[in-house]
Order: C-alpha cells, then sequence, then structure tokens
C-alpha cells in the first residue's frame, strides 16, 4: 500500500502489517485503514501474554500495530496482575518480537499514564502518575516497549476512544438520544473524543515517523458533558434531555482523570498536523459509524 505521511508530502510504502487485538474497536478501524495490508489477529487467535506465540506470529510481518489491551478500567482495579500480564508483559512481549523479526512497531498507550491534575495540555514528556491499575499497566506496558526495541517503536496516547464495533460513551449516548431518553452527564471530567477512524489516520503516519512517544487525539476539548449534548445535537434530539451532575455521583472503583487534553507538539515536531477538532470527527463518525 502507498500512502502519503500527513503534512509532510513524502510517499511510503507499507507492507503486510499485524494489527494485535484485532478484535477491538481501534483494529477495526486499523482494518478499514489499511485493507488487505492488514492481518487482524484477535484475542483469541494470540494471546499477547504468550511469548513464543507472540513471537511466531510477528515473523514476516513489516510492522506490528498492538491494539492488544485489558481495557477493563474498574475491574483491573481488583485484577491489576491480570492487566499487567496483558498490558504490561504483553507488551514487552509485542516489542521484543519486533526486536528480533526487525519489524516497526507501533504501540497503543492511554492518558490514564497521567494524573489528571494538569491546567494545560499534557506534552509526552510530561510526569506520568497513573491514579488506577489500568493506568500503571498501560505504563508499564510503554516502559517494556522502549526497553524491548527503542529504536524501532513508537508509542501513541490516546482519550476517550470511540467507533463502531465497541462500547463506548458516544454509542451510548446515541441510542439514548434515538429513543429520547433523559441523562445526566458529569461536567468535571473534560478531555478530547477521538474517533477510531482517525486514530488509524494517525498511527499511518507514525509509521514512517522517528521512534519516540507521540498524542493521537481529536484536537479541542470538551467535558462529558459536552460530548453528551453535542451527540443529541448532532443526532437531531432534544439538548435538553443532557443535565449536568458531577464525578462525586458516579463514584467508581478506578480514580479517573480529571483533565485528560492531551499535547500534539510531537508530531508537529516531525510534520505531522494535528487532528481534527473533535466535534468535526464526531459528526462523521454520526453518520459512517452509527447511522445517525
Amino acid at each position: 500500500m502507498v500512502g502519503t505521511a500527513q503534512g509532510t508530502g513524502e510517499a511510503r510504502l507499507t507492507s503486510r502489517i499485524l494489527v494485535t487485538g484485532g478484535g477491538g474497536m481501534l483494529a477495526r478501524a486499523l482494518g478499514e485503514r489499511f485493507g488487505a495490508d492488514a492481518t487482524l489477529l484477535s484475542r483469541d487467535q494470540l494471546d499477547v501474554t504468550d511469548a513464543v506465540a507472540v513471537s511466531d506470529a510477528v515473523a514476516g510481518f513489516d510492522v506490528v500495530i498492538n491494539a492488544a489491551a485489558y481495557t477493563a478500567v474498574d475491574d483491573a482495579e481488583s485484577h491489576e496482575d491480570r492487566a499487567l500480564a496483558v498490558n504490561g508483559f504483553g507488551a514487552g512481549n509485542v516489542a521484543t518480537a519486533c526486536a528480533t523479526h526487525g519489524a516497526r512497531l507501533v504501540h497503543v498507550s492511554t492518558d490514564y499514564v497521567f494524573d489528571g491534575a494538569s491546567a494545560e495540555p499534557y506534552a509526552v514528556d510530561s510526569a506520568t502518575r497513573p491514579l488506577s491499575a489500568y493506568g500503571r499497566t498501560k505504563l508499564a506496558g510503554e516502559h517494556a516497549v522502549l526497553a524491548a526495541h527503542p529504536t524501532g517503536s513508537s508509542i501513541v496516547r490516546t482519550a476517550w476512544l470511540y467507533g463502531a464495533g465497541g462500547t463506548n460513551f458516544v454509542a451510548t449516548m446515541v441510542e439514548k438520544a434515538r429513543v429520547g431518553a433523559s441523562v445526566s452527564v458529569v461536567t468535571d471530567q473534560v478531555g478530547q473524543p477521538t474517533w477510531t477512524s482517525d486514530l488509524a489516520e494517525r498511527i499511518d503516519h507514525l509509521l514512517t515517523a522517528p521512534a519516540g512517544i507521540y498524542h493521537g487525539t481529536n484536537s479541542g476539548r470538551c467535558s462529558w458533558y459536552d460530548l453528551a449534548v453535542a451527540v443529541y445535537e448532532e443526532s437531531g434530539s432534544d439538548a435538553a434531555l443532557v443535565s449536568t451532575t458531577t464525578s462525586a455521583n458516579f463514584v467508581r472503583p478506578a480514580a479517573r482523570p480529571s483533565f485528560s487534553v492531551l499535547g500534539d507538539d510531537a508530531a508537529r515536531a516531525v510534520g505531522i498536523a494535528s487532528m481534527r477538532p473533535w466535534r468535526d470527527a464526531l459528526i462523521d463518525a454520526l453518520r459512517t459509524d452509527f447511522g445517525v
């Protein structure tokens, strides 16, 4: 597949691409992005905690996109060992296999490596301080990737991901809007809703970028309440059905960062343009992925 790196005009050739976590929401978008060049392996087809199986699977591929993750954020609080096996040791297995077989790796990470205490967008080199077991295990995965394959890996942190083929906030709000349901949504968590299709495009551009850590989120910022209102408005439903509340009324086992805005300076520094505003992406996603 021949593509053009966004913002650089530089042609690049991709060959065989392996996507781990192939049954997930992001993998679906990656499959659409790369088409026949991509092989998607689900958790049942490839257990990233099995180092031998991972090495065998990676052999012959030029690029690996590690989208495999233990994403049950609240469950991870009581099963951190299970989350670490996938998010930490599993990521290390993938990176080690890529180093062994000479494959380029793009590893998907998360805003949860930060504590949410900042008032300004987090840079890629901002201090990490995860609040949850999920965040700790994803940070362990970043460290494992950089230790095993530092010159051939890019880490892309994303946030508030939504799209077709998975359980996510936008999908829930679309269904609520369709039936005219009233919802209460928090205003005290701020972040960047990110469409899987746009993240897949960012990952594509990172295939030829220098190794390192990057962020991949749609630009701008909003609260979960703002996002819910946008979904209702763009769906033609009454936005007055969306009321405000705070996180104090939705106590969950795992703490969430209250501020999940990620800066994009690292990508821009290598000639990759920022991802488009979150609401523009949402409008396209509602039509393309949710049939609105």
